[in-house]
Formats: C-alpha cells, structure tokens, sequence
C-alpha cells in the first residue's frame, strides 16, 4: 500500500492529465457526431488489422494440417485414376480374372528423419508392414522421384534416397524417348547426372527427364527433373546435368507406390536372363 501511495505521490501530476484528457475525449467524442463517427472508424480500423494478424497466424500453424489433408486427397485421386485406367484396359478381359487389377497402389506417409549431406543419403518414413509398405516401393515427393524402399519394420520404413552414389535409374528424355541411367554423383544436391544417350541426340536444355517404367518399381513417366547443362565425354554419350525435381531439403509428405504386378512380371524375365 505505502509502494501504491508512493507511486501515485510522484506521478500524481501525470495521473491527473489523462484522467483529465480521457473525460476531455469522451465529451468530444459523445456530444460531436463527427468526431464520433471517426473514433468508431478507427476503432473498426484497429479491429480488422489486429483480426487480421490474428487470421495470418492461425492459418500458419494450421499449413502443416493443410499439407497433409492434401497429400491423403491427391493419393484418393491417384488411386481413382489407377482403377479408371484399369476398367479402360481391361475391355477384352473378364472383369473377374484376377490378373488383370489396378497396377499401381498410392499411399502417403511422411518424411520423419533424413539427410542429404552424406554420399550415402536414406530417409525415414512413418509407415511400415503394418499399413502394408514393402521394400522395392517407389517413393516420390512433388511429382518427382524421392528414392526407393529399401527395409521396413512393423511402423517405420527406410529409403535410399535418390541422393545416394549406389542409386540407379532408369530414365528417359520425354521429348525423343531416347533412355539411359540416371545417378547421383554425390556433388550437389539439386543435381544428378544422366549418361548412356548417344551424342548423335539432339538435345537442349530444359528438356523433361522422367521414368521409363522399366524396372517394375517406377511407374512410367514420373517426372525426375531436368536438363541444365550438357556436356560431350570421351566416349559416345552424353553426360547431361539434370536439375532434380524433388527438394531433398524440403521433403516432408511424400507418395509410395506399390507395383502390384511387378512380382509376375520378374518372374517372368527371371526365365529369360
């Protein structure tokens, strides 16, 4: 209390003026319209800025939600398409022939550890055997290829990322169709190198570079990124810069891919090799 009388002793003088100054506004502001009609104004005005930030905020901490409730929707959307495609090209086969199904399953998980600074990257994923992943699933992030399954326990999976020396693809230039193996060479992130495509090529930068569906894992025409720079080696090929598709850096809710028929069709090229 004596801290309290102490204070109001020493600025009693200041006390007094606003006091003094918020009657003078409310006589103002009560018996002017005009002035009246402004205060209101401001005070909306005040309002609606601080319900804005209020709204920016919210919708901030809500993206990470957002994010994910669109990942689940575009892996319904893929999976409607698979099943379309499937009736489209099943048109002379029984429908009841167990054979000819839905070649690819989606499904989203998300990207719980990861690296991209190693010569060997892998990433972590949330899902395992128990929401049915397996090793050999393709994964992509963006459209763009990630890397692929390589072990998985009852919850948790574990992928070779695209970033990684011992990784292999196969892919195609989309403009000629002509394909050849894309790996990283354990450089710069943001880039892999394409080899295997004759120099004879005519080839510019910016062409598509994506997936052959070659390897039953992958299916065809996944975009992988593209071309940013071409160089002519010693032998007959090119070694083609491709400028990645995928943000290794930025990988957060990402698509698996299961080849329902890739076990049939390895099978069958088993007998031939």
């Amino acid at each position: 209390m004596r801290n309290l009388l102490n204070f109001i002793a020493r600025y009693n003088n200041v006390i007094i003026f606003l006091i003094l100054e918020g009657i003078a506004f409310s006589l103002i502001t009560s018996e002017n319209s005009y002035h009246n009609t402004r205060f209101i104004k401001g005070i909306r005005g005040i309002t609606a800025v601080i319900d804005k930030s209020v709204s920016r905020t919210t919708s901030y901490f809500r993206l990470r939600e957002t994010e994910e409730r669109l990942a689940k929707e575009n892996i319904i959307l893929r999976n409607m398409l698979g099943k379309i495609e499937k009736e489209e090209n099943t048109l002379f086969f029984s429908l009841t022939d167990s054979v000819y199904k839905q070649k690819y399953i989606w499904s989203v998980a998300e990207v719980v550890n990861n690296s991209v600074n190693r010569q060997k990257n892998f990433f972590t994923l949330n899902k395992g055997y128990n929401q049915n992943l397996a090793a050999d699933m393709a994964v992509i992030s963006d459209d763009g290829v990630a890397g692929v399954i390589v072990g998985c326990s009852s919850n948790y999976s574990v992928a070779m990322s695209l970033l990684n020396i011992d990784f292999r693809l196969s892919a195609r230039i989309k403009s000629n169709g002509y394909f050849g193996s894309l790996n990283w060479d354990g450089k710069d992130y943001k880039h892999a190198v394409l080899t295997e495509i004759p120099q004879h090529v005519n080839l510019i930068a910016g062409d598509t570079v994506e997936t052959t569906g070659y390897s039953a894992v992958f299916p065809e025409g996944i975009m992988v990124g593209i071309i940013s720079d071409i160089e002519k080696s010693g032998s007959d090929f090119y070694r083609i810069s491709v400028l990645l598709k995928a943000d290794f850096k930025k990988l957060n809710y990402v698509s698996v891919i299961a080849n329902l028929q890739k076990a049939e069709q390895q099978n069958l090229e088993k007998q031939f090799q």
